[in-house]
């Protein structure tokens, strides 16, 4: 069988922006969730980065290609129990997708150190494009609520997009620090952890 011929003008999405911001948070060689993952340009631009990535999606075609850069899993995450019980990552990351019932599932697969990338569209949006359905709208606040207290928030966005195309998101960077090993000592006595923004 003659392999498939590479078409130039069918590129893959480029990586979000705000994934690739915040992608050197996650610990050198960490274990990566991409779910949703689609057609998978966050799990090959971060595979590249040397991360040990996992492939989640509903769709077995989109994710056929993805078998040789991670572990793949095909399935519904909306129909089925959440497929990887205790298992924690250290870093999850979710773009373009929203299922609540999942939110409390993503936040405790984020292991201790590691880091939440997620965005998503948020109310106003159907305004301006799909998705239009609330039930797949973040409203105000949303994604803080779903991270704090369990994780720190370093960075977090509610607003409008113009480019790639015009979008009302949601986009919020939290990590799960690690506990102190010894008694906490006063604020003044020890620094804030350190995220490069």
């Amino acid at each position: 069988m003659t392999p498939p011929v590479h078409d130039p003008s069918e590129e893959l999405p480029q990586p979000s922006a705000w994934v690739m911001r915040f992608a050197p948070l996650l610990a050198p060689g960490a274990s990566v969730l991409d779910l949703a993952c689609g057609s998978g340009r966050h799990v090959r631009a971060l595979a590249a980065r040397g991360h040990a990535m996992h492939a989640v999606d509903r769709d077995a075609q989109a994710l056929e290609p993805l078998r040789g850069i991670a572990k793949v899993l095909v399935t519904d995450l909306e129909t089925g129990p959440w497929p990887f019980g205790t298992q924690t990552f250290g870093g999850v990351v979710v773009t373009n997708y929203l299922w609540r019932p999942l939110l409390p599932h993503i936040v405790r697969a984020v292991a201790t150190a590691g880091v939440l990338i997620y965005e998503t569209f948020a109310l106003g949006n159907e305004t301006v494009g799909k998705p239009r359905n609330p039930d797949f709208l973040l409203r105000p606040g949303e994604l803080l609520d779903a991270a704090r207290p369990a994780l720190r928030v370093v960075a977090y966005e509610d607003g409008f997009l113009r480019t790639p195309k015009p979008a009302y998101v949601q986009r919020i960077c939290a990590v799960r620090e690690r506990m102190p090993a010894q008694a906490p000592v006063a604020i003044a006595e020890s620094p804030p952890a350190k995220y490069n923004l």
